[in-house]
C-alpha cells in the first residue's frame, strides 16, 4: 500500500520534492483538501493527585465529524495541530503520517488531537497520565461522541491510550500504542529526575530558562542513539582555547528551540507525568497493536513483551529497528506508516 500524496503527473519537479517529503510544499499543495476546526472547552475533572479542577480543553478536528472518530497523541511536546490545512497552514507535529493519501486521512477519518493538560504551564499540581485519558473521554462527551476507532498513541501518546483503554475501554475499539508501555522503566525516571533537577537549578540561579534548555539537551541523548551521533557528528576539537564536541551546536539549537515553545512549569509537570505510569495491563480486554522499537534506551523492548503477555484483548507486538531510538516515531516515516496501515486495515475487516 503506497501512502505518498497524491501529486499533478504534470509537474515532475514537485513529484519529486514530495516523495521526499518537504513539509512545506505539502502544507502549501494540499492544505485545502484537509477540513479543520479549533476549539476550547472547559470540564470539570476529578485529578488523582490534585482533586478537583475546571480544565480547558483545547483541540483541533481534522476531517467531517460525520466520519470514524480517531485520537491521535505524542510525546509531552505534541499538541493539538497534526498537520496542515486550509484553516491552519502550519505544518504539524506528525505531518510524515497525517494527510491526504496518508496512513491517516482526514479523507476517510475525523482525526482529533487536544493540548495535553498542563501544556500551557498554568496547572501547577501533580498530573497523571490517567487525568489526561480523563481528560479525553470528557472532551469526546463535549464532541457528543460516544465511541472512538482507534486511538493511537505515541510515547506519552501511548502510556495515555492504554489508561483510555483501561479506564473507558467501552469507547474504545483499537489501541495503537508506539514507544509507550503501562510502566516507566526506573532508567527511564533517572534520566528524567535528572532533566528536572536541570530546570531546578537554573531556577537556582534565575535563569530558567538555561534550566529548561539544559534539560530538553539531556533529554535528546536519551531519544537517540550512540549509532545516530558516531554517524552524523565529528569528533571534539581545541577551538578558541576550549574543547567542543561535534554535538554540541545542534544540542544548542534543541535547547534554544524547545525553550521558545515551553514554560519550565508545563515541562516539570508533564515530565513528572511520564514516571506516574502505572496502569494494570489485565484491565485492557480490546484489541491493541504494540509498537516497540530495538534500540529505545527509554522504553525497553522487555517492556513491551512484559505488556502484551499480560494484556487480555487481541494483541500484536511489532519490533522496528531504527538509528533513531526512542524518536523512530517521528523519523522512521515508512515503517510506522505501514504499522498503522496494518492496524487500520484490521478496523475496517472487524468493521465488515
Amino acid at each position: 500500500m503506497s501512502f505518498a500524496p497524491a501529486v499533478p503527473t504534470s509537474d515532475t519537479a514537485l513529484a519529486e520534492r514530495l516523495d521526499a517529503f518537504d513539509p512545506v510544499v505539502h502544507a502549501t499543495v494540499f492544505a485545502h483538501a484537509i477540513n479543520a476546526v479549533r476549539g476550547q472547552c472547559t470540564v470539570e475533572l476529578d485529578l488523582r493527585h490534585a482533586g478537583k479542577r475546571h480544565i480547558a480543553l483545547r483541540y483541533e478536528i481534522l476531517g467531517d465529524r460525520t466520519l470514524p472518530a480517531v485520537f491521535v497523541a505524542g510525546g509531552i511536546s505534541a499538541h493539538r495541530h497534526l498537520a496542515a490545512s486550509a484553516a491552519f497552514p502550519e505544518s504539524g507535529w506528525w505531518e510524515q503520517q497525517i494527510g491526504t493519501g496518508k496512513a491517516l486521512d482526514p479523507r476517510e477519518r475525523c482525526l482529533v488531537a487536544f493540548d495535553w493538560i498542563g501544556a500551557d504551564g498554568s496547572l501547577d499540581a501533580p498530573l497523571d497520565p490517567s487525568d489526561q485519558a480523563d481528560a479525553i473521554a470528557a472532551l469526546f462527551d463535549v464532541l457528543h461522541v460516544p465511541r472512538l476507532q482507534v486511538f493511537v498513541g505515541c510515547s506519552y501518546g501511548a502510556m495515555v491510550g492504554l489508561q483510555f483503554a483501561a479506564r473507558h475501554g467501552a469507547r474504545l475499539e483499537q489501541l495503537v500504542a508506539i514507544s509507550g508501555v503501562h510502566r516507566a522503566h526506573p532508567y527511564a525516571s533517572a534520566w528524567r529526575a535528572l532533566q528536572r533537577r536541570a530546570v531546578a537549578l537554573g531556577a537556582l540561579q534565575c535563569d530558567e530558562t538555561h534550566g529548561l534548555a539544559l534539560a530538553r539537551q539531556l533529554a535528546i541523548l536519551s531519544y537517540r542513539t550512540p549509532e545516530e551521533f558516531a554517524a552524523r557528528f565529528e569528533p571534539a576539537q581545541v577551538t578558541e582555547g576550549r574543547v567542543r564536541v561535534g554535538a554540541e551546536d545542534y544540542l544548542d539549537h534543541c535547547g534554544a528551540s524547545y525553550v521558545q515553545r515551553t514554560s519550565p512549569t508545563a515541562y516539570l509537570r508533564l515530565s513528572e507525568s511520564i514516571d506516574l505510569q502505572d496502569v494494570d495491563p489485565t484491565a485492557i480486554r480490546l484489541p491493541v497493536t504494540v509498537v516497540a522499537v530495538a534500540e529505545d534506551r527509554l522504553v525497553p523492548v522487555s517492556d513491551a513483551y512484559d505488556l502484551v503477555e499480560r494484556l487480555r484483548g487481541e494483541t500484536r507486538l511489532r519490533v522496528v529497528r531504527s538509528l533513531y531510538g526512542h524518536d523512530a516515531f517521528l523519523k522512521e516515516e515508512r515503517a510506522i506508516a505501514d504499522l498503522l496501515g496494518e492496524a487500520l486495515d484490521d478496523v475496517l475487516e472487524v468493521a465488515a
